[in-house]
């Protein structure tokens, strides 16, 4: 079964940056999607960015410009390098990958990033 594991998480200043991971602990496959998202004092379930399965990726608006969201070569991990940090993207952030055709889902259990002077 497959398990998605986040890592990079911590504490930094407004302005500073991080580096989130996520591992699959076994190969996914083929056509799955992945992304990040968040969950933080004002929504409990908001989208940050993603890898499709073909290559593109998508970002919020709140992000975009800020975060770059990166697959390896081989396709079994997934990076968020988030630069330019502000207190409100204070939470825990949540590895997903995901296909339509079939359907499938797997979650992480999350990692903390904390904002704050």
């Amino acid at each position: 079964q497959v398990q998605l594991v986040e890592s990079g998480g911590g504490s930094v200043q407004p302005g500073g940056s991080l580096r989130l991971s996520c591992a699959a602990t076994s190969s996914i496959g083929t056509g799955i999607n992945m992304a990040w998202y968040r969950r933080t004092a004002a929504k409990a379930h908001e989208f940050v960015a993603m890898v499709l399965a073909d290559g593109s990726t998508k970002y919020a608006g709140a992000v975009k410009g800020r975060f770059t969201v990166s697959r390896a070569n081989d396709q079994n991990t997934l990076s968020l390098q988030m630069n330019s940090l502000r207190s409100e993207d204070t939470g825990v952030s949540i590895c997903n990958g995901f296909s339509g055709s079939p359907p499938r889902a797997y979650w992480g259990q999350g990692t903390q990033v904390t904002v704050s002077s």
